[in-house]
């Protein structure tokens, strides 16, 4: 059973700078908290997996019900980021419907695996592709987040994938590591957050998946056989599934 699973944050929509980085101001401002992050700030706090994660470097262990007030400013900023995205204010990355497209054409299973909420997950499926019907694995379904394999791990076990069938989509030094780390094989769509970050044990370095008529894309590292055109194509994907391990 050939399969492809993908990122959420990054991958299917530009979410952090056009959600989650305003959603997470919106909600600061809501509770009173003196704290706004910049752009350069939120792409440090990136390297931390998940929303509650995050949020939680503003409070030191000593803060009563610290647990239940990460829950309730989480639950607000997932309420905002959800709007956000129900706006159409979070735009998907090319090339991501038609390759989600292709894929269930072919008969090819389609899951996503993010450390986000399941609700925003779904929210931006449903904008990404214009339905939500895709298996999701998210948020606290596992102990541990990226750049645990865990979240991985559950979909393979879930889904019955076979490891040498599966390719993931990610677009962090995180996500690679998480899915590197359950033995599959990763295929890099980077942003302005991650274009920087190490990829190295990548099959294959993209800007973006692409679509007919954009600007061509940008390969930054290939290690394989593939020999992507000005869009990534299923095609491309069977060959970074092909290579040897």
């Amino acid at each position: 059973m050939t399969a492809l699973v993908f990122d959420c944050d990054g991958v299917l929509a530009d979410t952090e700078r056009y959600g989650h980085l305003p959603a997470f101001n919106a909600t600061f401002e809501q509770f009173g908290l003196p704290v706004r992050w910049s752009e350069e700030e939120y792409g440090e706090k990136l390297k931390i997996g998940g929303g509650k994660e995050r949020m939680a470097t503003l409070l030191d262990d000593s803060v009563d019900d610290r647990t239940q007030l990460l829950l309730t400013w989480h639950k607000a900023k997932t309420a905002t980021f959800r709007r956000l995205v129900a706006e159409g204010r979070v735009p998907p990355r090319p090339g991501v419907a038609r390759i989600i497209g292709a894929a269930r054409d072919a008969g090819w299973t389609v899951a996503v695996a993010s450390t986000s909420a399941e609700e925003s997950v779904r929210a931006v499926l449903h904008t990404a592709i214009g339905d939500n019907d895709l298996p999701v694995f998210a948020g606290d379904v596992v102990p541990a987040k990226k750049p645990d394999p865990a979240i991985y791990e559950l979909a393979v076990e879930r889904l019955g994938l076979d490891r040498d069938d599966t390719l993931v989509v990610e677009d962090s030094r995180n996500g690679l590591l998480a899915a590197t780390g359950a033995g599959l094989r990763c295929l890099i769509t980077v942003n302005d957050y991650t274009r920087g970050e190490d990829f190295t044990e990548a099959a294959l370095v993209v800007s973006e998946l692409g679509e007919p008529g954009r600007t061509p894309i940008e390969v930054l590292a290939n290690r394989g056989a593939a020999t992507p055109g000005d869009y990534l194509t299923l095609d491309d994907l069977r060959v970074l599934l092909e290579e040897p391990r």
